[in-house]
């Protein structure tokens, strides 16, 4: 590996174990795993996704790319339409954004996140 390029492969770091707020959960329990690949101290991170099925409120004050790798998930923005996110999917999602993310069958994403 060089300074410059980081291969996408969990087995590279440990797994960080999570789940969203108590207080943000509307359905299910859902528990998060997270192998973060980068952190460039300035706020930017890369890495891997994965949760289980559950609905939780969702407030972004950060940028973040995502594609979906697996599963099926449905993201609704406060006011708007629910939009369903399958493998394949890739977005965008903005600062400001608030809403409602689903996990209907468990889901995996490759994210890039900028604070």
């Amino acid at each position: 590996m060089t300074d410059h390029f980081v291969r996408f492969d969990k087995a590279l770091v440990p797994v960080e174990n999570g789940a969203p707020a108590r207080e943000k959960i509307r359905s299910g329990r859902p528990t998060n795993k997270t192998w973060n690949l980068e952190d460039d101290g300035n706020g930017l991170y890369a890495g891997i996704w994965e949760s289980t099925v559950g609905e939780w409120e969702i407030d972004y004050t950060e940028w973040e790319f995502f594609h979906i790798l697996e599963g099926v998930s449905v993201l609704t923005e406060e006011g708007g339409e629910p939009v369903k996110l399958v493998a394949g999917d890739s977005f965008v999602i903005r600062p400001g954004f608030k809403g409602r993310w689903t996990v209907v069958e468990p889901t995996k994403k490759h994210y890039v996140i900028k604070v």
